[in-house]
């Protein structure tokens, strides 16, 4: 996770030059792990991955269908259908897509899963123009950050409910890493205990620009705001758009049967909130520098 973020936050620096070269050159190093396979597994309760070994994606189980949260990029559609059909469920049963946000990184499977479907397509208010634009904000004219535009059926906002059948999750509004990033809690049962389960958005700088021509308004004070409101709250099971984020593959490696599950680590998200906030320190204070230099 910190060689990832750590690549990430550079990024963000640099973006106030020879942004496109970088950008080639991020996406190069990276694509090869975000497009490996990686054996599908039910995470905890009616949560399943079927995301890829540098891309998260999940299927939430339902009494009437399937939960879609997030893609990959567009090669790995395939890949995560597979997986679905690994799990002895169906991609027709998806009824519902949810996005945390608007990157190309987890949106490029949307528009043939929804054709496909017909699922309906649920991601934040604020982040509806660019799923529909099919560009990073702030870099709407970088095809490398493109992806296939898709029709959003319902913008959320803070404490909307999404429910399909015997399952509902719950919109939290955390924007930052993109305008309209949205994090969704759900509660599971493990065992003959519930579980509280965030899918958080994400908190990193990425490529965005913080100073200078942001990548969009407020976009500071929405980080911010995003690190204070995930401290404080009560989340059993983090988990995040990369596997990295929350040690993914190391404890899929620890699950055995009749042993507690180690995906359940309360504190973790606040733990984790802590370390991007003072990366997020780190990166302003860099990036105002660099302005300053270039003035």
């Amino acid at each position: 996770m910190k060689k990832l973020t750590a690549a990430l936050c550079a990024l963000a620096f640099f973006a106030t030059g020879a942004q496109a070269q970088t950008v080639k050159d991020f996406l190069a190093a990276v694509t090869k792990k975000w497009t490996t396979p990686f054996e599908p597994f039910q995470l905890i309760g009616n949560i399943y991955y079927v995301g890829t070994d540098g891309i998260a994606v999940y299927v939430i189980k339902t009494s009437q269908g399937l939960i879609l949260m997030d893609t990959a990029l567009p090669e790995s559609t395939g890949m995560i259908k597979d997986n679905i059909a690994k799990l002895g469920l169906k991609v027709a049963d998806i009824k519902v897509i949810l996005n945390t946000h608007a990157h190309f990184d987890h949106t490029g499977g949307f528009a043939e899963i929804k054709k496909e479907t017909g699922a309906q397509l649920v991601a934040g208010e604020r982040d509806k123009p660019l799923l529909e634009g099919g560009y990073y904000p702030g870099d709407e004219k970088n095809q490398d950050l493109a992806f296939p535009a898709v029709k959003v059926d319902r913008a959320v906002k803070e404490g909307d409910k999404v429910t399909l059948g015997d399952t509902t999750l719950t919109a939290h509004a955390t924007p930052g890493h993109s305008p309209g990033c949205t994090s969704w809690e759900m509660t599971v049962k493990d065992g003959n205990q519930d579980r509280e389960v965030l899918f958080f958005c994400s908190g990193t700088v990425a490529l965005n620009r913080l100073v200078g021509q942001p990548t969009h308004a407020g976009i500071v004070d929405d980080y911010r705001a995003t690190y204070a409101k995930v401290k404080a709250m009560k989340i059993d099971v983090l988990l995040g758009p990369h596997p990295d984020v929350y040690g993914m593959q190391a404890k899929r490696a620890e699950m055995k049967d009749g042993a507690p599950n180690p995906f359940v680590k309360p504190g973790e998200l606040a733990t984790y909130a802590t370390s991007l906030s003072e990366e997020f320190d780190k990166q302003l204070a860099k990036q105002t520098a660099a302005l300053q230099t270039v003035k």
